[in-house]
């Protein structure tokens, strides 16, 4: 028998926090991206490379992510942005102070462009009953962010598994 609150039980397969990311793709991220860490598949770099292979630049599928990731001020902002907000929601709603992520996986659809305007949803998949590990006792939950670029097509779904704990004695 589950003893998941009924308030949290409403929440799964429900689609949360639609939002639309700060900027759009952007060749200067592309490319700062992957000097950082010296990727030099021409793809990224060569307009005659990405026209045969992909009918055009393409960001690499690894920064599907980046563009979700909140400026730390933005005008007008009155509350601080956080990315995966629902996995913040968990871990007050259960009053678990701490938390890790434990596995993260991608799956990539349409290329992501630059100029692509894209937008993510957040969507609760499942919530442990309460265990106990070595870091603590508290519940698992695995969210999914699904990605979509400006024509409505998935560009790619990202899933997390986390872990919001209190440490023992805490």
């Amino acid at each position: 028998m589950s003893t998941l609150p009924a308030d949290v039980a409403e929440l799964l397969g429900e689609v949360q926090y639609e939002e639309e990311a700060e900027f759009p793709v952007e060749r200067g991220y592309v490319w700062t991206a992957c000097s950082s860490v010296e990727n030099a598949n021409p793809l990224f770099w060569d307009d005659k490379v990405a026209a045969e292979l992909t009918g055009g630049p393409v960001a690499p599928p690894t920064m599907l992510s980046t563009w979700f990731r909140p400026h730390h001020w933005a005008p007008g902002r009155t509350t601080q942005a956080l990315p995966l907000q629902i996995h913040f929601d968990m871990k007050d709603r259960f009053d678990l102070p701490e938390a890790v992520m434990t596995d993260n996986s991608i799956v990539f659809h349409e290329p992501v462009r630059p100029g692509d305007r894209l937008t993510s949803r957040q969507v609760l998949r499942s919530i442990s009953e309460e265990k106990t590990t070595k870091l603590g006792t508290g519940r698992f939950w695995v969210i999914d962010v699904e990605y979509h670029n400006q024509r409505q097509e998935l560009v790619g779904v990202e899933s997390w598994t986390g872990f919001g704990y209190r440490k023992a004695g805490s």
